[in-house]
């Protein structure tokens, strides 16, 4: 999306394969690097999904990928489950201009999940989901290789502490914490 300016206010707008919504995300956008587009998502910010609705208790971090099938949220040591890096297997990535100093990213949630946290390693969440998904929601074949392949590539990713999840986000957090 070409145009985004530090400190604008990005609204990730998650849906479902089906059209249904998902989560609703405030956030300030930080910049980007060779990886993709960081946006800073504080403590205390409303986020919502049909049928929950909170105020969220750590600060993350976004990434958006230049290229990918994926979203990665960073979360800082706060994170009420302990949970350190949250990816998103995800699709058909959309930005929208709403007005001067907002924007909205749309994509698409897979289900498919690769999370990091201090209780529970590393590994794929939601692969029921994403099977009952699959056949409830008609996902076309092609896709679903993607998104498995991605998965493993990830989970690779993650676990060698490879670019971008080498402890890059530390300076995405101080200068999301810094900005006015």
């Amino acid at each position: 999306m070409p145009g985004l300016c530090t400190g604008d206010l990005i609204v990730s707008r998650n849906r479902k394969f089906d059209g249904t919504a998902h989560w609703v995300v405030p956030g300030r956008y930080l910049g980007s690097d060779e990886h993709g587009h960081w946006i800073f998502q504080g403590t205390g910010e409303f986020i919502s999904r049909p049928g929950a609705a909170l105020y969220t208790e750590s600060d993350a971090v976004l990434l958006v990928p230049h290229e990918g099938d994926w979203v990665a949220t960073f979360y800082d040591e706060a994170h009420p489950a302990g949970v350190e890096l949250y990816i998103d297997l995800a699709c058909d990535f959309s930005w929208h201009r709403i007005r001067a100093g907002v924007i909205e990213f749309h994509m698409v949630d897979m289900d498919l999940d690769v999370i990091r946290s201090s209780g529970g390693g590393l590994f794929v969440d939601d692969e029921d989901e994403f099977l009952e998904h699959r056949v409830k929601m008609n996902y076309p074949a092609e896709l679903c290789i993607r998104m498995e392949s991605a998965s493993k590539v990830l989970m690779e990713s993650v676990a060698t502490r490879q670019a971008p999840f080498d402890g890059r986000e530390t300076a995405w957090f101080t200068l999301g914490r810094t900005m006015p």
